[in-house]
Formats: C-alpha cells, structure tokens, sequence
C-alpha cells in the first residue's frame, strides 16, 4: 500500500512498514515536517499524492473523516511502543483492504 505518514507517526514503524513491502513516503521526506502545517491540510497533501495516511492522532483525523473531506484513507493508530508489533497489525489490517479511498482504518493496541 502507499502511504504517507504525518510528522509525529513513529519512523521504527515507517522503516518496518518499508521492510514489509509498503511505499511510505513521510511528511520529513515531502519537505513538510515542523513547519506548523494544519492536520487538514496534511489530509489533503496525502490525497493529493494518492497515499493513505498514517496517523496517532486519532482525534483530529477522526473529526475530519466525520466531516466528508474527501481522503485516499486514513489509518489511525493507538500509539505503542511495540513499533514492529504496530507495524505488523497496519500490514495484516490493510491486507485486508481493496481500496482505502475515503476509510478510515483503526488500528488499535492489544489488550
């Protein structure tokens, strides 16, 4: 899947989300990163460049799901410190996925 992770999603998870195959470019790559720039408008980059996004900050990327803003996906993530375990569990749950186009996609610890 090609995904674009906002500036605060953990890079132990970018790099094994890379080793499992996934095309993730992050918003430190695409120039973006502290710099300030509004979650909406982070939500936009990331459709624009057709990639899912991947976020722990649940609350906000929730709001603007809820609020019809269109999207190539969203993946919110419960934070862990497992980053190969949290990596593994957004692998198998957009495995699952034929297309994110609009969806927002929980991803959530264990226990």
């Amino acid at each position: 899947m090609r995904f674009y992770s906002d500036e605060n999603f953990p890079l132990p998870v970018v790099s094994e989300l890379r080793r499992l195959g996934h095309d993730l470019l992050t918003a430190f790559e695409d120039g973006r990163a502290n710099k300030g720039i509004h979650d909406d408008v982070v939500l936009a980059r990331s459709h624009k460049l057709h990639r899912v996004l991947l976020t722990i900050n649940r609350s906000d990327f929730r709001i603007l799901h809820e609020s019809g803003r269109e999207h190539a996906g969203v993946v919110i993530c419960t934070f862990d410190i497992d980053f190969i375990g949290l990596a593994v569990r957004i692998d198998k749950m957009c495995s699952q996925i034929q297309n994110a186009d609009g969806q927002l996609i929980r991803v959530n610890r264990p226990g």
